[in-house]
């Protein structure tokens, strides 16, 4: 054992004393820029609301460029009229420039906030009012989460999920 001991001890010592080039190795965040210098921040309910407003107010812009700035880099988008999960901006933009053509506007019928240290949820139920070509109004009934991260002194769409209604609204399933 004691040889065992000696031989380590010997091996460690040639290994620690042999000439290593310096590297910095450095571990990159997504939100390194903010998570290691931000302390603890949050918002009320009322203020996490209003980024729905605010969003809502960019559709009416109908500028993709308007609504997907309210996304970060890094965020996903789970569409409601998309199979595809937009995970970039110029994809969150592609699918807005798409979905603008209808002139959406939202209403929030009910809605759960939560808010913790940097992050906050607004998931619940809303209505879009979507214009066809021709004027015609059509009311989708769907439900909905934004995740919300607070970055770069900003709070930004982390995560967005939309989805219609999978039952007519009124009307109890029959099992």
């Amino acid at each position: 054992m004691r040889n065992i001991f000696v031989a380590l001890s010997l091996t460690f010592a040639a290994v620690v004393s042999l000439p290593v080039q310096a590297e910095t190795i450095q571990f990159v965040h997504p939100h390194a820029e903010t998570h290691n210098t931000v302390t603890c921040v949050k918002a009320t309910e009322t203020e996490i609301a209003a980024l729905f407003d605010e969003w809502n107010a960019a559709l009416a812009t109908l500028n993709p460029e308007n609504v997907s700035s309210l996304y970060a880099h890094d965020a996903v988008l789970l569409a409601t009229v998309s199979n595809k999960p937009r995970t970039n901006h110029a994809e969150i933009e592609d699918y807005f420039a798409h979905f603008l053509q209808k002139k959406p506007q939202g209403k929030i019928d009910s809605r759960m906030i939560s808010i913790g240290c940097n992050t906050a949820s607004d998931t619940g139920l809303y209505t879009f009012t979507l214009h066809d070509k021709h004027g015609k109004k059509t009311k989708v009934e769907a439900r909905y989460s934004f995740v919300y991260e607070y970055d770069d002194d900003q709070w930004l769409i982390e995560h967005h999920h939309s989805s219609m209604m999978p039952e007519k609204v009124g009307h109890k399933k029959i099992h």
